[in-house]
């Protein structure tokens, strides 16, 4: 009896401490990829393809980055009704996390006009974004309401997560594009750049799964949405 006691103990404070790494993880990668967008938006060398859009919203609305993404990421978990996707945890906080941390990081970094620091601000920012988005998928917590849409659609339609992933940023970027965000090397580096980097790190940060599921976890993997090309 006092063995499988000690068996269960060891397995409850084993389940609590992944747990509390996984939530660390979780809400360090949001706040690290809003700040490594903002970096992007500094460097001002082209973005990522959701946040071309954002920041032409952005422009036309008068708003921040920052909460353009945050209505934005609403409005797309909004899609996830009718492809009857389910959100956890990582999904409902990617939609407030980021967009506050961009404008946070927005208002502290300094402006840069200078293409000598603009150049390594958009390498850190890339750098730093691939690391956050390991640390965040690797928490398992559900994906990002974008990286939902993407397999949402892939499941419903039956078409591959690559035409649907490559559909949906083309969308997104030429109608950022048309509304005044930026894209250049920035864009077309963080592309190619971006699938090896979070692979990278989503084997740097990779947690043992438990042995029971957990109710936080939304059904189903972004990875392959995320890092495929």
């Amino acid at each position: 009896m006092n063995q499988a006691t000690d068996t269960t103990r060891e397995y409850l404070l084993s389940t609590q401490g992944r747990l509390g790494r996984r939530l660390i993880q979780l809400y360090a990668g949001l706040v690290l990829y809003g700040a490594s967008s903002a970096l992007l938006v500094e460097a001002g060398l082209g973005l990522e393809p959701w946040n071309v859009l954002h920041q032409g919203l952005a422009r036309l609305t008068g708003l921040t980055i920052g909460v353009v993404s945050i209505a934005v990421g609403a409005a797309v978990l909004l899609l996830w009704i009718p492809l009857r996707q389910r959100p956890g945890l990582g999904t409902v906080s990617n939609v407030f996390v980021v967009g506050l941390a961009m404008d946070g990081t927005l208002a502290l970094v300094p402006e840069a006009p200078a293409l000598a620091v603009r150049i390594p601000l958009l390498l850190a920012g890339i750098v730093l974004n691939g690391a956050a988005t390991g640390l965040y998928i690797a928490a398992r917590f559900g994906p990002g309401p974008r990286d939902g849409l993407m397999t949402g659609l892939h499941r419903r339609t039956g078409r591959s997560i690559r035409l649907m992933r490559t559909a949906i940023e083309v969308a997104v970027v030429g109608t950022g594009f048309a509304l005044g965000g930026t894209i250049g090397v920035g864009t077309l580096l963080y592309a190619v750049s971006i699938g090896p980097l979070a692979q990278l790190f989503l084997r740097v940060f990779a947690v043992p799964p438990a042995s029971h599921g957990s109710t936080a976890v939304a059904t189903g993997s972004p990875e392959r949405a995320i890092l495929r090309p």
